[in-house]
């Protein structure tokens, strides 16, 4: 007997924006989240150049802000945070965030802005499987996210430390600091411990994940786009990330993270327990996604998981950290994005209907206003 339900759509651009507040509605959202209280919305920016796959949709954002707005949510927020590796205003910017959220009046804040919160200790009730170790008993959190609902809004897209990325890894960048790489030889681990602090600081939680473009390969960021045409939703973190995971063709239940949330009781990770309602037949896809590698996920590998690791502490845990983060910049921002991914990025603004309808939302800031100012907009 199912005992949590994930919603899916199959979609296309002329009716994204509906399909994500039918989706929603499918989905148990209003059930999911306190109407009385604020809500988080917390979209992936895992690159902030504007990889197709890689981030939050601008459908996917202002499709979630119509969704919430009709269900009475009124009072939103959207938070960034960045990383390592992601500017978070260049993000912002490059992936036509900011003329959405002023358009329906969503406060933007970051995580990492003293004025917008402060991070403070906070001591779960949950008993963790590593964060209370990994941070010698002291866990800090942005104190903006106590009482508040989160809506995760990730993408369908695989990953090279974690196979694959959705709802669990998107409270990863919210929740915890730049430290957060300390984490990574616990990976797995950390992200189910995120799952449980969630459920005790947060008044709803949900996620509405955006597959109308997927990322097969090396995720989160160097990807190859496969254009899928799929929407989830679900109020079960867990679940969303098995249904996603099924669909590009792992087995959820292999994966350590959905297996150890599965086990811990946060979510359901075995497909036979989840409910699939929508397009129930899109479930059934099989996409045959494979992790690929590259040159600094084999760094990451040697300095995370293999014979390395037991060196992280004197690297990683002191400045000699600052001396990493240029390669990956560098590898990243200067050679992969200008002679490589920027011509897939290209290509598929050209090719592809979601690259023509993200060319019309840089054009016209967001598609409500592009369909009464634009033919583009209602093409």
């Amino acid at each position: 007997m199912a005992t949590t339900r994930v919603a899916i759509l199959k979609t296309r651009p002329e009716t994204v924006l509906d399909d994500y507040q039918r989706l929603a509605s499918l989905s148990g959202m209003r059930q999911a989240l306190d109407p009385n209280a604020t809500t988080i919305l917390k979209d992936n920016i895992s690159w902030h150049f504007p990889f197709p796959g890689a981030n939050t949709t601008p459908w996917q954002l202002e499709g979630s802000i119509l969704a919430l707005r009709a269900a009475g949510f009124q009072d939103l927020t959207c938070v960034q945070n960045r990383t390592v590796v992601t500017n978070a205003f260049k993000g912002t910017d490059l992936n036509g965030y900011w003329p959405i959220c002023k358009a329906h009046d969503v406060p933007v804040l970051f995580n990492f802005r003293p004025s917008d919160m402060q991070w403070v200790e906070f001591k779960p009730k949950s008993r963790l499987l590593v964060l209370d170790r990994i941070f010698d008993g002291h866990i800090r959190i942005p104190d903006y996210f106590f009482g508040k609902n989160i809506v995760h809004l990730p993408t369908v897209k695989c990953h090279i430390y974690t196979t694959t990325t959705g709802a669990m890894k998107n409270a990863f960048g919210g929740l915890l600091s730049e430290k957060r790489h300390w984490t990574h030889s616990w990976i797995h681990e950390t992200l189910v411990d995120l799952l449980a602090i969630q459920k005790e600081i947060h008044s709803g939680l949900f996620a509405l994940m955006d597959g109308t473009t997927a990322g097969n390969g090396a995720g989160p960021r160097i990807m190859e786009p496969q254009t899928k045409n799929i929407i989830l939703a679900s109020a079960d973190q867990v679940a969303i990330d098995a249904v996603a995971a099924k669909l590009m063709g792992f087995d959820p239940l292999s994966l350590r993270y959905i297996r150890l949330g599965h086990d811990a009781g946060l979510g359901v990770g075995d497909p036979r327990q989840i409910e699939i309602v929508g397009d129930v037949e899109a479930a059934n896809q099989n996409w045959n996604f494979r992790v690929g590698k590259t040159f600094l996920s084999f760094l990451g590998w040697l300095s995370w998981f293999g014979p390395t690791r037991h060196l992280q502490k004197l690297i990683f845990h002191t400045p000699l950290a600052n001396l990493t983060y240029p390669v990956s910049e560098a590898y990243h921002d200067y050679y992969r994005w200008p002679f490589r991914e920027r011509r897939v990025f290209e290509r598929w603004k050209s090719e592809s209907l979601w690259g023509h309808l993200f060319t019309t939302y840089a054009q016209y800031g967001h598609l409500a206003e592009a369909r009464t100012t634009s033919p583009a907009g209602r093409a």
